[in-house]
């Protein structure tokens, strides 16, 4: 199944994205900016409000925090113990921030009289032409929406190379740990969110890509650029568990770009993209499901790629390319394609985002068997729709039966039988 660029747009930004997460079911968090220069290009996050209108996702804009000269190149959320905290990668730190939900009037949102927790007041606004059609309900003065402030706590230096800085965190899915990567090669586990440092994982040689905790929290996987996935053990022994290395099935050698476990702790996916020729859009990307040390299922895409994900529940995962922008999803058992987005991005893919469908508050009722949410250095924000399989109405089939038995009787006739 193929689509078309700009279907799923639903919001751009004035600044280039490179991260993304959602905050709950309903809300999506993204996040960048234009560096330290002084090119007028603004840092920090946007929140939207995601819904559906019955016939296409929507977004509104909930509020806006600026980090100043600091863009924020990566960042994960922690919704557990019934807190919501917020770690973002800028330059060489971490910077932690507690998030309130806040129910605000609506009538008061749609104004724009409520204050951004950076001090700018800031008007919640309908983002693209589609927001125009909002129900009657939603328009009631009495409703209550949910809004956020975003309030800086502690920072902390996580990288602490010649020129040092954090290229990727993951906060584990109990809330309890966190852990980054960078330039020097060294993983770094801390206590969260009092963000403590616990221990060092030594087995990389180059820049960490990628981490990420297993569905259970006991394991952590990393990836870098020696070409290596170590998997980790978040309890015990300080050596990798396993040291895993690219097997592409048509023998050039790969580096790994991105890992994510799937719904269990023995489940895992990569992508990857050649050593030779990774500059070239004829370079062919590489999606790999695996158990163990061993590639269980391999798919090689026409370019080389840049962003993975996996939807919470393990039944889809998806990878965005680094060239055509474009997006793949795939079902996470057989790796089977089911949905291609041919240029859904000007420029190559930052970052991608299943919504969930256990997260905090009630899913978004849709007519989609999944939805997926994607960001470039385009500054937009695009969903993509996996509509449910077609299927045929029992009145058809009782009518094909009947044609069917109708034939088989008729030629039996003729033939004498």
């Amino acid at each position: 199944m193929s689509r078309n660029r700009g279907d799923g747009l639903l919001a751009k930004v004035d600044f280039p994205l490179y991260t993304l997460e959602t905050l709950t079911n309903r809300h999506v968090l993204v996040a960048g900016g234009g560096g330290a220069s002084n090119t007028g290009v603004a840092n920090g996050f946007e929140i939207f409000e995601l819904s559906h209108n019955g016939s296409k996702f929507v977004a509104e804009e909930v509020m806006r925090h600026e980090t100043g000269p600091n863009v924020v190149m990566n960042c994960s959320i922690s919704n557990a113990q019934g807190r919501t905290y917020l770690c973002a990668g800028q330059e060489s730190h971490c910077q932690l921030y507690k998030v309130n939900v806040r129910m605000v009037d609506a009538a008061e949102m749609r104004r724009g009289s409520f204050r951004a927790e950076n001090g700018l007041v800031r008007r919640r606004r309908r983002t693209v032409s589609e927001n125009d059609n909002i129900s009657k309900t939603e328009t009631n003065t009495t409703e209550k929406r949910i809004s956020f402030e975003i309030r800086p706590c502690d920072s902390i230096q996580t990288d602490f190379g010649e020129d040092p800085l954090q290229r990727v965190v993951r906060i584990s899915h109990n809330g309890k740990l966190m852990a980054t990567g960078g330039v020097d090669g060294k993983v770094r586990v801390w206590s969260f969110p009092k963000m403590q440092l616990l221990f060092q994982l030594e087995g990389h040689t180059k820049e960490l890509d990628d981490l990420d905790f297993s569905p259970c929290d006991s394991q952590l996987v990393s990836i870098a650029k020696d070409g290596l996935a170590l998997v980790w053990s978040t309890t015990s022994s300080r050596e990798p568990l396993l040291k895993i290395t690219c097997q592409p099935p048509n023998g050039t050698k790969y580096l790994f770009r991105r890992c994510r476990f799937g719904a269990d702790d023995g489940q895992m996916f990569t992508i990857a993209n050649p050593l030779s020729r990774a500059g070239s859009g004829r370079a062919r990307g590489l999606l790999q499901q695996w158990a163990g040390e061993e590639a269980s299922k391999s798919v090689l895409l026409p370019e080389a790629l840049s962003a993975l994900a996996v939807r919470d529940d393990g039944r889809f995962v998806a990878v965005g390319t680094m060239f055509s922008g474009s997006v793949h999803v795939y079902i996470a058992f057989s790796l089977q394609r089911v949905l291609h987005v041919k240029n859904a991005h000007g420029m190559f893919v930052t970052g991608l985002s299943f919504l969930p469908v256990r997260g905090a508050g009630p899913p978004i009722a849709s007519r989609s068997e999944a939805a997926l949410l994607s960001i470039s250095v385009d500054n937009c924000l695009y969903v993509h729709s996996l509509p449910y399989p077609r299927t045929v109405p029992a009145w058809v089939a009782i009518i094909l039966i009947v044609f069917v038995l109708f034939c088989t009787f008729t030629l039996c006739s003729y033939l004498g039988i």
